[in-house]
């Protein structure tokens, strides 16, 4: 019903594919300590997290992403990667990155797998139906079928073992905004009397695959 709704005043992602929905696939990374872990478990008022994602089946746009948050706020910096970066880094080898590259980003993550040994620790993936208003920059998502694997070294290849974490049936909704959420979009979502909570995917995809690996 709210899918129905929204879809009247937002459009579609324009890079929706045809089915309406997309996949995404991400590898998150944490340190020795499991620090993103544990700042998300206490809920840590600024926290950050590293991932590498791909879409469907195309491994022609991999990015790796830097996702940092604060309070109720989140930043986003990201680049696109070769699949020459990319195996560099899920090897770790990327002592060399931190000269040869002009990528910024990817010198940041280089320096914080030197440093504080960051590596890949668990892949995420689900369904995303996406909608967006571009002039007040609000996009509402739908994420479906979330699931979580420890087969890492299959992660570009997607023949891994995947394992929900929801129920099934359960969705998450996620309402972003830069400043202001436009009145016309707020009355749609706060009608359903959601209960607005906080939700880490890497958090509970980390859980999830430790209860089956006991």
């Amino acid at each position: 019903m709210l899918k129905s709704r929204i879809s009247q005043v937002l459009e579609l992602d324009p890079h929706t594919p045809s089915n309406g929905r997309y996949l995404i696939h991400s590898l998150y990374f944490d340190d020795y300590k499991d620090t993103s872990v544990d700042t998300t478990h206490s809920g840590h008022s600024k926290r950050f997290k590293w991932r590498i994602r791909y879409y469907g089946d195309d491994l022609s746009y991999i990015v790796l992403e830097k996702k940092e948050k604060l309070e109720s706020r989140c930043h986003k910096k990201s680049c696109k990667l070769t699949l020459d970066e990319f195996n560099s880094i899920v090897d770790g080898n990327v002592a060399d990155l931190v000269y040869a590259t002009n990528k910024p980003l990817i010198k940041e993550l280089a320096v914080d797998m030197i440093a504080n040994q960051y590596k890949p620790k668990v892949i995420v993936d689900y369904e995303r139906i996406a909608y967006v208003e571009p002039i007040t920059n609000v996009r509402i998502t739908f994420d479906m079928k979330i699931s979580a694997s420890y087969e890492l070294d299959k992660f570009i290849s997607g023949d891994y073992q995947n394992y929900y974490v929801l129920p099934s049936g359960t969705n998450l909704l996620e309402v972003k905004f830069d400043d202001i959420l436009p009145s016309h979009i707020r009355r749609i979502v706060e009608s359903y009397n959601f209960k607005q909570t906080s939700f880490s995917k890497y958090y509970y995809g980390r859980k999830i695959i430790d209860c089956y690996m006991r």
